[in-house]
C-alpha cells in the first residue's frame, strides 16, 4: 500500500485515506497526490510483455483506486472531483496501459451500470467491479466502423416468453479488456417484437464466462499492457434484468466518462514526456553546453508546460462539473479534443529533444509516443467530437450530400509534370 503526506506531515496509508472526504476548499489543507510506485517501476515490463502483472492489480485494489468514483452506498469511497482527478492522473503517469484497463472497468463501465441499471438488480454487479473481483469491458465498436453506430449489427433478442431472458449475437472489436474481462457492458440493437415501441438500442450486461462467447486479442501500437481485442457472441444468454433499453441520444452522457478517461491519460503521458525532456536537457551536452541552455529547446519545453497546464485546468473543471451532477458533455468533448492532441504534440517534442534515443525501442519517450497516439483514437475519435462541438455552438448537425467538388474546382486533370508537359514545346511565346 502506498503512502501520502498532508501539509502537517501526517502520513496516511493508501490513496483512500489521503484524498477521500472533505471539501476541496478546506482551509489549510494541501491535497496530497497519490502515488503508485510499484506500478510505475513495472511500466516498462508491462509494455514489453504486453501483460499487466498481477502485482499491479493487487496494488490497485489495496490503494482503493477502483472505489474512488462512486458513493459509499454502492461500495465506493465518495472521493470528491479533484481527488478523483489527482488519482487518475497519478495512475496514468505510473502506467498508461494499467490505467486504461482499470479505469474502463471501475469508472466507465461501473458508471454505465449505476446510471442506467436498477440498483436492486445490479448492486452486486457494481460492487464486484469496485472490489476488483471482476473486470469489465465496454463493448461498443464493431469491425465495420468505430464511431458510426449506424453500421453496428450486434443484436439482442428474447430467448422465449417473457421471463426467459435474452440472447445476443454479433461481434465487437477493438475493445479494451475484451480478452480477459469477466463482464461486458454491450451496446446492442434490440430486436423489438410487435407492439414494442421502446428504444432501438440497449445496454446489455453480459457474463463472458459462458458458452456462446469467444474472445481474441489484437496486437496494438501503444498501451501494450492494456488487454485489447474482440468478442464474438453466438446466442450467449443474458438475464432478464440485464438488458436495459436506452435511447441512443442519452448514451453520450454515460460515454463522456470515457472521454474524461482519455483526457487524463493524455495529460499524464504529456507530463511524463516533459519531465523526461527536462532531465535530458539538463544532462545532455552538445556543442559545449547543455541542451537546457539552448533557446530553441527552452521554447519547446515552455510551450509544453503551458499546454499541459491548460489541459489540466480544463480537465479538473470538467471533473468538478461532473462530480456536482452537471452534464458538462460539451466541455468534456472539447477537453478530449484538446488534451489528446496536445499529448501527441508534447511527446513529439520530447522525441525531438531526445534525438536518436527518443526513437530507440525500450526508451521511455518512445513508449510514451506510442501511448499518446492511442488516446486520440480511443473512446470516440477527436474528429467526430469536433462535429458535436460545432453542433453545440449552433451550427447544426453536419449534413452530407453527394456533389461534384472536383470538376468545378478544375482539379479533374492531372497537373503539369505528372504525365509529361501540359503544353507542346514552343507553344508559349
Amino acid at each position: 500500500m502506498t503512502s501520502t503526506t498532508t501539509s502537517a506531515g501526517d502520513t496516511t496509508g493508501g490513496i483512500t485515506g489521503g484524498i477521500t472526504g472533505g471539501a476541496s476548499g478546506e482551509a489549510g489543507r494541501v491535497r496530497p497526490v497519490p502515488e503508485f510506485p510499484g506500478i510505475a517501476a513495472r511500466a516498462a515490463r508491462t509494455d514489453a510483455t504486453g501483460r499487466i502483472p498481477a502485482e499491479n492489480w493487487k496494488e490497485l485494489i489495496d490503494s482503493g483506486y477502483l472505489r474512488l468514483f462512486h458513493p459509499p452506498e454502492v461500495g465506493g469511497t465518495g472521493a470528491d472531483g479533484l481527488a478523483q482527478a489527482d488519482a487518475m492522473e497519478a495512475l496514468a503517469r505510473a502506467c498508461p496501459g494499467t490505467y486504461w484497463a482499470a479505469t474502463v472497468s471501475a469508472l466507465l463501465c461501473a458508471k454505465l451500470i449505476s446510471t442506467y441499471g436498477d440498483p436492486r438488480d445490479h448492486a452486486p454487479l457494481l460492487r464486484s467491479l469496485l472490489s476488483g473481483e471482476r473486470l469489465a469491458a465496454f463493448a461498443v465498436v464493431e469491425r465495420t466502423a468505430g464511431s458510426d453506430a449506424g453500421t453496428y449489427r450486434t443484436t439482442v433478442r428474447r430467448a422465449g416468453p417473457a421471463g426467459a431472458g435474452f440472447v445476443i449475437d454479433g461481434e465487437k472489436s477493438r475493445i479494451t479488456n475484451a480478452p480477459v474481462a469477466d463482464l461486458a457492458v454491450v451496446l446492442a440493437r434490440r430486436d423489438r417484437p410487435a407492439g414494442d415501441d421502446g428504444p432501438d438500442w440497449c445496454l446489455a450486461f453480459v457474463d463472458l464466462h459462458q458458452r456462446g462467447v469467444e474472445r481474441y486479442e489484437i496486437p496494438h501500437m501503444g498501451l501494450r499492457g492494456m488487454p485489447w481485442g474482440g468478442i464474438v457472441f453466438t446466442g450467449a444468454h443474458i438475464a432478464e434484468t440485464d438488458v436495459v433499453p436506452v435511447p441512443f441520444g442519452e448514451l453520450a452522457e454515460g460515454m463522456a466518462w470515457g472521454w474524461l478517461k482519455n483526457s487524463f491519460a493524455a495529460i499524464a503521458v504529456a507530463e511524463s514526456a516533459l519531465a523526461a525532456s527536462v532531465r535530458h536537457a539538463r544532462e545532455r551536452v552538445s556543442f559545449g553546453r547543455p541542451l537546457a541552455h539552448m533557446e530553441g529547446v527552452q521554447a519547446q519545453l515552455a510551450d509544453s508546460r503551458a499546454q499541459i497546464d491548460a489541459a489540466r485546468l480544463l480537465a479538473r473543471r470538467a471533473m468538478c462539473e461532473r462530480f456536482a451532477g452537471r452534464s458538462a458533455r460539451d466541455l468534456i468533448a472539447m477537453l478530449k479534443i484538446y488534451a489528446t492532441e496536445m499529448g501527441v504534440e508534447v511527446v513529439a517534442r520530447a522525441v525531438q529533444i531526445h534525438g536518436a534515443s527518443g526513437v530507440t525501442q525500450g526508451h521511455e519517450v518512445e513508449r510514451l509516443y506510442r501511448d499518446a497516439q492511442m488516446n486520440v483514437i480511443g473512446g470516440f475519435t477527436s474528429n467526430r467530437l469536433r462535429e458535436q462541438v460545432a453542433e453545440g455552438i449552433g451550427l447544426g448537425p453536419a449534413v452530407y450530400s453527394a456533389f461534384d467538388w472536383v470538376a468545378p474546382a478544375g482539379l479533374g486533370r492531372d497537373p503539369a509534370g505528372l504525365d509529361g508537359p501540359a503544353y507542346a514545346v514552343g507553344a508559349v511565346s
